[in-house]
């Protein structure tokens, strides 16, 4: 009898284990059903794994980006992409574009482009050109979206991709630096005059993340001394993929993030911490 019983409570225990188990994953899951997303630099990087992630999640994505022949690969993979060629550093032609986008929830400002040279050698041309990609881009599609977020009254969140070269400088990385500082200040005053519309504004501050960009600038190059510092500072010991900036994103994202807005996250291993 004593075992009959004791084969009766490992069962109603059993039983409520797994609908405890059943029951955190629905509350951690993140989904993204019946909404829609507007993302730049969508075809390649962060920007392309971000895309996949959100219409793996149940979204459509409305995805930006200047090369035809990366939306073409990308609308192969899902009709849920709406492709969209454009260069966002042209203001007019940005503004022309995306009259026809339709209702958008989520945007994440991603594209972005960087010189490496010292302030001696910038040219006119190259400061413009990052101030229109880094900066100016984000000022005119956010104007764009947020208010078409504002007149539908249903809230939204937007995700500018910062750096963490938004606080720190570098030798030869001062411009795209400072690009990346007005970033981490628009996202502060964003937050403050969207928030009264519920619509949440926040940015994540990567370390270096393994992308076509880094790797041209050879980032990722052993023989960087620099890079080797940075690494040996960065308490994880490594720097980014992809994916480990894409899921902070998500989570700002979603109505997890409910009560979040205008901060300025880091994603570096812990290399902010061993400069403090």
């Amino acid at each position: 009898m004593g075992i009959s019983i004791l084969r009766q409570q490992i069962s109603v225990i059993a039983r409520v284990s797994r609908r405890s188990f059943s029951s955190t994953v629905k509350i951690m899951d993140i989904g993204f059903n019946g909404k829609r997303a507007l993302v730049t630099g969508a075809g390649k990087g962060i920007g392309r794994a971000l895309t996949l992630k959100l219409v793996e999640g149940g979204a459509e994505v409305v995805a930006v980006s200047r090369t035809q022949s990366d939306l073409d690969a990308l609308q192969k993979i899902s009709p849920k992409i709406q492709p969209l060629c454009l260069d966002i550093g042209k203001w007019e032609e940005t503004r022309h574009a995306m009259k026809n986008v339709g209702p958008v929830d989520y945007l994440v400002n991603n594209a972005a482009i960087m010189d490496v040279k010292e302030y001696g050698e910038l040219t006119e041309k190259e400061l413009d050109r990052t101030l229109n990609i880094n900066v100016k881009s984000i000022v005119n599609i956010t104007q764009i979206i947020a208010n078409e977020m504002k007149a539908r009254g249903q809230g939204g969140s937007i995700v500018n991709v910062s750096s963490m070269l938004a606080l720190y400088t570098v030798h030869g990385y001062g411009f795209y630096c400072a690009s990346k500082a007005a970033v981490h200040q628009l996202t502060r005053s964003m937050a403050l005059e969207y928030g009264p519309y519920n619509i949440r504004v926040n940015s994540v501050n990567p370390t270096i993340v393994r992308t076509a960009m880094a790797e041209k600038e050879n980032l990722f190059d052993p023989n960087n001394q620099f890079i080797t510092m940075m690494k040996s500072r960065t308490p994880l010991k490594r720097f980014c993929e992809p994916e480990e900036v894409v899921n902070p994103i998500l989570f700002l994202l979603s109505d997890k993030a409910a009560m979040v807005t205008g901060i300025a996250m880091p994603i570096d291993g812990g290399l902010s911490v061993s400069f403090a």
